[in-house]
Parts: structure tokens; C-alpha cells; sequence
């Protein structure tokens, strides 16, 4: 609208996205780097929020806001870098009321953000929250809405709430034709990003970027919001991300909030890469800048980098690691990041593939047992799984044009969708439901147990990978209820209150078991 003062009054629920229209008054040679608009958002209680507009073509803008109050009266007002009335100085009302119906949980609880200590996710209300996330990278650019929708009902139905995106496609020297439904084929983002550059953006392929991320946040899934790649990209043919000026990948980074931060997000600035690449420092102070709703922002690591750059930054919130794709259990990276201050969110953001490279690589229980050793290791922020054949969106069984390293032998996307592990790792999220997790610590001194959690005398959770008693050697710190779960199937083998605080909790043992020892009076 190019004077909302003439719409009638606009209504919408908190958390709920709203869409704002803007035309500008004339056309410029660029708008997507010549022209910056914002607007800025008044509650009547005092909250001020600003959010960043997008260039949606032609002389299209638009400005994506949610409200965090969940009542009253919110005013606002459009800036712009450069004269033109169409753009500022436009000016409306927006009235939040309660919701008819209840929605999803962040509808309910409000978006992701870090927890007091800064360890874990909690939605804005305090709610505890746990990411279980899956890597779905090249979604963004060979995936059709169709295919999302498959992809979205299985995710869901095990337990996912989170996809890893690269936003577009990363290496500057792949080729192929812009369709999703052939052969090497991909749709594209930025005509100029052969070149080392972001500077001619296409709209087109936003407009069906909204459609696929909507798919997923319908279904309970977070997008994780990746702008760059700065490792091994889509198939190793040279990165854009240490390439592209640090300015343009800023600007990015801004479209990306603008865009799609109105609604859950969590930010990657930085993927597979060492982390101090220039690029990343500008995207994380853009995003921080720009995100008025303090939704995780971090960075994800290639396998030998030190995990820990820009630490002191308030715009990073997490650092996640990747500890390789041969298989091997690496969970002391996680239990090192978590030692560095000041305190950040950990996770392992990327552990093997399951049947990368072979068949039976990192195949079926093992994802289940990295994904307990890795959360109780410290990696409190979640868990993340990954499937070979999967994370390219390999089209066909055989589609060429891919590392074979990095595919599973003889499967497509759809089938690497039905492997084992995927299912494993889903069931954390079920598992732990529910449960006080916010700010929870690796606690080894609580009991006999190779790693625990534990939110001291409130909740104490382990998983010990042969199961047996679980021997308490600090009473005071242990709940007397517990639960003994089979995280192979989330089926509860036994349940109780101990009589005694240093009475042990009974397993048979000889198969993988978490033990959750969780009394909700003193939650």
C-alpha cells in the first residue's frame, strides 16, 4: 500500500506475521543495494521495534512484523536512505488481540531465543525449548513445494523442529539448468554470484523461497537461515562465502531479516568455515543490528577449525561444531566448546552422514548414540542430524554430478528420508518433552554415569549406552522420581520414586537407556 493511512484498521494476533506494502515513487537502477527502508514500530505501552524492509521487485517493498505484545495498539513509521515518498514518512496502525485459536507453540510461547545463562533455547515467554535439527541444505534452490511437503510431514512425524538451508546456492562454478526437477539442476538467487558477488538479487526466487519456508514453519520447522557457505558448499566447486565483499554479504544478511525474521528463525552467519573470515563478523553485527526480536544468531564449524571465534561478540549467541564424516564419535569438541567464555550455546552442528560415502556409515543407532553423547556432553542447545543423498537433494538414485563421498549408494532424497538414524535422533525431542531444561549443565559427578545433565536438585538427566543401575553419588542434587527410557523407541522400560535419595535407579542393563530423575514440584 503506498498510504496505509487509508486502510481500514489492520488486525492481527501476537507472534503472528503481518505484511506491510510500500511503493516507491520511482524506479532505480538498483534497488536491491541502492536503497535501504525500514520502519519502525511504537507499542502504546512504550516497546519500540524496528524492522528492516525487503526489495521485492520492481518498485515493490515490503516490511514483515509480529508482534511480541500480546494486546494493544501499535503505531508505525517508514524510513528510507534516499528521498522518495512512497517509501518514508508512510505511517499506520496495527491492533494486536488474542488469538482465536491457541496456534502452534510459538504462536503461543513466542520466538526462539537464548536462555538467561545463555546455554539453551527458551521461547520469549521462558519456555524451555530444545532445537532437533536436520540438514536439509540444498532445499532452498532444488526442492518443489511438493517435495517439501513429503519432506515436512516425515520430519514432524519423527520429531524435528529445525532445517539447516543454505539460502542459495553457494559455488560460484556450478552449472546446470534452472529447473528443480532436472538433472543438476537449480534455481538461482544471485545472477551475479559466479563472479564473487551479491549484488543482483532475484526476487522471483525469494517469492518461491517464502513458499517452501512456509511449508516448513506450518509444520512445526524452524529454518535455519545459512546466507554463504564458506567450506565445501553444494560439490566443492569454490564458495562464494570467503569470496563476496564483506558488505555485500551484510547486506544479505539484512535481506534475510528483513525477509523472513518476523517469524521463526534461527541465523547461521557462518558455516564450515574457521570462523574469523571477514565475511562473518560483518553478517553477525548486520544481523544483530537488525533483528529486533533476539533470535539465535551463530556460527557452524568446518571439523578443524577452533570453534570459538568471535566469542566475545553479544551478536553471537551459539557455536557449533562438526566433528567430520568418517564415522568416528568425537564428543570431547563439544565438551571443549562448552569450557570457553564468556558462555555460548553449543551443539554439534554436524556429525557424519548417516551412509555417506558406504553403505552402514554412521547407519541407524549410531546417529541415536551420537545424538545422546553429544547433548550430554554439553550440547545443550540440540541436536542435528544429517543423511547422505539427503542433504544435496540428490533427484535420482543416479544423478550425477555429486561427490560420491558424500551420497549413499544407490539412493535418492525420498529414500535417504526413510533411513534409520533420522528416526533415532527425532525421539530426543519426544523424549525430553516437556521437560526444565533451560540452562541445564554436563554434570559427571551426580552419579555413575558416563555424562549427564543436570538442573541442580530439579532435574537430572544421562544416557549410558550398555544401561544398567544407575548408581547416585550426589543425593542432594538427584530427584527422587525418575524415568528409564529406551531411546531406540522412546518406550519407558520403568518408572518410580526412589525411597531413598541414595538408592540406586534399577535397569537390567545390557541395552541403551536415559535415565530423566525429574520431580515437578520443584520445577
Amino acid at each position: 500500500m503506498s498510504d496505509s493511512r487509508s486502510e481500514a484498521e489492520r488486525v492481527a494476533g501476537p507472534w503472528r506475521q503481518t505484511e506491510i506494502a510500500l511503493t516507491g515513487a520511482r524506479d532505480y537502477a538498483n534497488p536491491y543495494t541502492d536503497v535501504d527502508v525500514w520502519a519502525e514500530f511504537t507499542h502504546e505501552s512504550g516497546t519500540v521495534l524496528r524492522r528492516p524492509a525487503f526489495w521485492d521487485g520492481g518498485r515493490d517493498w515490503k516490511v514483515r512484523f509480529a508482534s511480541p505484545e500480546t494486546d494493544g495498539r501499535w503505531t508505525w513509521l517508514s524510513g528510507n536512505s534516499v528521498p522518495d515518498e512512497g517509501l518514508s514518512g508512510q505511517s499506520g496502525e496495527l491492533v494486536v488481540r488474542p488469538a482465536a485459536d491457541d496456534g502452534d507453540a510459538f504462536h503461543r510461547h513466542g520466538f526462539w531465543r537464548m536462555s538467561p545463562g545463555g546455554r539453551s533455547l527458551v521461547h520469549a515467554d521462558g519456555t524451555p525449548a530444545l532445537l532437533v535439527g536436520d540438514t536439509a541444505w540444498a532445499l532452498p534452490w532444488r526442492a518443489t513445494e511438493d517435495q517439501v511437503t513429503r519432506y515436512a510431514d516425515d520430519r514432524r512425524a519423527k520429531g524435528f523442529n529445525a532445517a539447516l538451508l543454505m539460502s542459495v546456492q553457494p559455488d560460484m562454478d556450478a552449472r546446470g539448468p534452472r529447473d528443480r526437477t532436472a538433472d543438476e539442476g537449480f534455481d538461482v538467487g544471485f545472477e551475479d554470484l559466479p563472479t564473487g558477488h551479491v549484488n543482483v538479487l532475484r526476487p522471483a526466487y525469494f517469492r518461491c523461497l517464502d513458499h517452501l519456508i512456509g511449508i516448513l514453519r506450518d509444520h512445526g520447522i524452524v529454518p535455519v537461515l545459512q546466507p554463504l557457505f564458506h567450506g565445501f558448499g553444494w560439490k566443492g566447486l569454490r564458495v562464494a562465502g570467503p569470496v563476496v565483499p564483506p558488505q555485500e554479504y551484510a547486506r544479505y544478511c539484512r535481506y534475510l531479516v528483513a525477509r523472513y525474521g518476523a517469524a521463526p528463525t534461527v541465523y547461521l552467519v557462518g558455516a564450515d568455515g574457521g570462523g574469523h573470515e571477514p565475511q562473518i563478523a560483518a553478517g553477525g553485527a548486520e544481523v544483530g543490528r537488525w533483528d529486533g526480536y533476539g533470535q539465535p544468531c551463530g556460527i557452524h564449524y568446518r571439523p578443524h577449525a577452533d570453534n570459538r571465534a568471535h566469542q566475545s561478540e553479544t551478536w553471537l549467541h551459539f557455536q557449533w561444531c562438526q566433528t567430520g564424516h568418517m564415522g568416528g564419535h568425537v564428543q570431547e569438541r563439544v565438551a571443549d566448546m562448552w569450557r570457553n567464555t564468556p558462555a555460548k550455546a553449543v551443539a554439534n552442528g554436524e556429525p557424519t552422514y548417516e551412509n555417506t560415502g558406504r553403505p552402514g556409515r554412521a547407519a541407524g543407532w549410531w546417529q541415536g548414540h551420537e545424538a545422546w553423547s553429544n547433548l550430554c556432553a554439553g550440547g545443550t542447545m540440540g541436536v542435528v542430524y544429517g543423511a547422505a543423498s539427503l542433504w544435496q537433494w540428490r533427484l535420482h538414485s543416479a544423478e550425477a554430478g555429486h561427490e560420491e563421498f558424500f551420497l549413499a549408494e544407490g539412493a535418492d532424497w525420498r529414500e535417504a528420508l526413510d533411513f534409520e538414524g533420522s528416526r533415532h535422533v527425532g525421539l530426543v525431542a519426544r523424549i525430553l518433552e516437556g521437560l526444565p531444561l533451560t540452562d541445564m549443565r554436563p554434570d559427571w559427578r551426580s552419579a555413575l554415569a558416563p555424562r549427564g545433565l543436570s538442573v541442580p536438585g530439579v532435574l537430572y538427566l544421562c544416557y549410558a549406552e550398555e544401561g544398567g543401575p544407575l548408581f547416585i553419588t550426589d543425593p542432594a542434587n538427584v530427584p527422587l522420581p525418575y524415568r528409564v527410557v529406551d531411546p531406540r523407541t522412546g518406550e519407558t522400560v520403568r518408572e518410580g520414586v526412589r525411597a531413598t535419595a541414595a538408592e540406586p535407579v534399577p535397569d537390567e542393563g545390557g541395552a541403551p537407556r536415559v535415565y530423566i530423575c525429574h520431580d515437578p514440584n520443584r520445577s
